[in-house]
């Protein structure tokens, strides 16, 4: 099945992104939820490194009733910067956004449900400027503006959590890229901060693009390594494809294959490395195929009761109807491009990143290397 790879700054629709700088660290949002709407995306993780620092990814398992995330941070700041989902859940509880508990009509309690991941970033600016749940606040607000399908078009990536981004000996950032399969869309919002390199060594090549010019092998052995610290890579993989929990959290693993291709080694006891993976197609499915069904895309728990045994136009939910549409060919095919666009956006983050906190970038070392031949 053929792969066709899009432009980084195409995104999956249904996403808005928004970021918040801070200098030496920050918050990036991703939303699924327009404003005023309950709707999410259905939603997985897998976590690979050693040293996660995450909120809400227990809900996320296949066998949990979650069926619905409105938002997902990734954010600077160790465990600290966990703060700013509690300012994305304010912002979208002001615009009505979240799991309404006593039912999808009523004007009862909103709780909006937000996944979160950091990378440590703490040693590379002021350990004690981090983001704050006024930062993620500020970020909801921007990925909601942004909504369905805005990108990063700025010319770096030491952006929103990935100002402090650092890969290996080189900058990190935050990395964006999609690629188009079985006339689905997958794209990846990375925040590439890993302990391993991204460089090989042997060749001045990165690994996640070997086409990409090198960069000189002798002076880049000549940098410095950084102390070992807590890093970690953290993204979220988005898809209009129509995928249960249990298909997200197989498109999650495949991703984690990306960071294997892009970063030596990968998924550290000192990473934190978690992918989370979601699929904005679910709730516009089920809108359109179960009207009047009280059991819509709101709907922050799957029916125990709603089974391919028991399927009706009022019992059908997100999760029976999105296992259905997919063959395992086009599952397969997914998968791959999970992978892909993973190792992608590390790319995108490495190449698009500026010089600074002492250390260099892949773009300054390229084009001298490029000059000296």
């Amino acid at each position: 099945m053929r792969m066709s790879n899009r432009s980084e700054m195409d995104f999956c629709p249904g996403v808005g992104i928004g970021h918040v700088s801070l200098g030496a660290t920050g918050v990036s949002v991703l939303s699924f939820a327009a404003a005023g709407s309950g709707a999410g995306a259905v939603a997985s993780v897998d976590v690979r490194g050693g040293g996660p620092g995450t909120r809400e990814t227990d809900l996320l398992a296949p066998e949990n009733t979650v069926g619905a995330v409105q938002a997902i941070v990734l954010a600077g700041g160790s465990a600290y910067g966990l703060a700013a989902a509690d300012g994305a859940m304010a912002e979208l509880e002001s615009r009505g956004a979240g799991f309404r508990v006593f039912g999808p009509d009523s004007d009862g309690p909103v709780v909006p449900i937000v996944p979160a991941a950091v990378i440590f970033d703490l040693a590379v600016g002021d350990p004690q400027h981090r983001p704050t749940a006024a930062d993620g606040q500020r970020a909801t607000a921007r990925a909601l503006e942004n909504f369905d399908g805005a990108a990063n078009t700025t010319s770096t990536s030491n952006i929103g959590a990935g100002c402090g981004a650092t890969a290996g000996k080189l900058r990190g950032g935050f990395g964006q890229a999609s690629r188009e399969v079985a006339g689905y869309q997958v794209s990846a919002a990375v925040v590439a901060n890993p302990v391993g390199e991204v460089v090989d060594a042997a060749t001045g090549r990165l690994f996640g693009a070997l086409e990409r010019a090198p960069v000189d092998p002798e002076k880049f052995a000549d940098l410095p390594s950084p102390a070992a610290s807590l890093n970690t890579t953290i993204g979220v993989i988005a898809t209009n494809a129509p995928l249960s929990k249990a298909q997200l959290r197989r498109l999650a693993m495949c991703g984690h294959d990306g960071i294997s291709w892009a970063v030596r080694p990968a998924h550290s006891p000192l990473d934190g490395d978690t992918l989370f993976a979601v699929s904005t197609a679910a709730k516009e499915t089920v809108a359109k195929e179960s009207a009047g069904s009280p059991h819509n895309s709101s709907s922050m728990v799957d029916d125990p009761a709603t089974t391919t045994e028991t399927m009706t136009t009022e019992t059908i939910t997100t999760e029976t109807m999105t296992t259905e549409t997919i063959t395992t060919e086009t599952m397969t095919a997914l998968c791959a491009a999970s992978s892909q666009v993973v190792c992608d956006a590390i790319v995108h983050a490495v190449v698009h990143a500026e010089p600074g906190y002492g250390l260099p970038a892949y773009s300054q070392l390229a084009k001298a290397a490029n000059f000296a031949n």
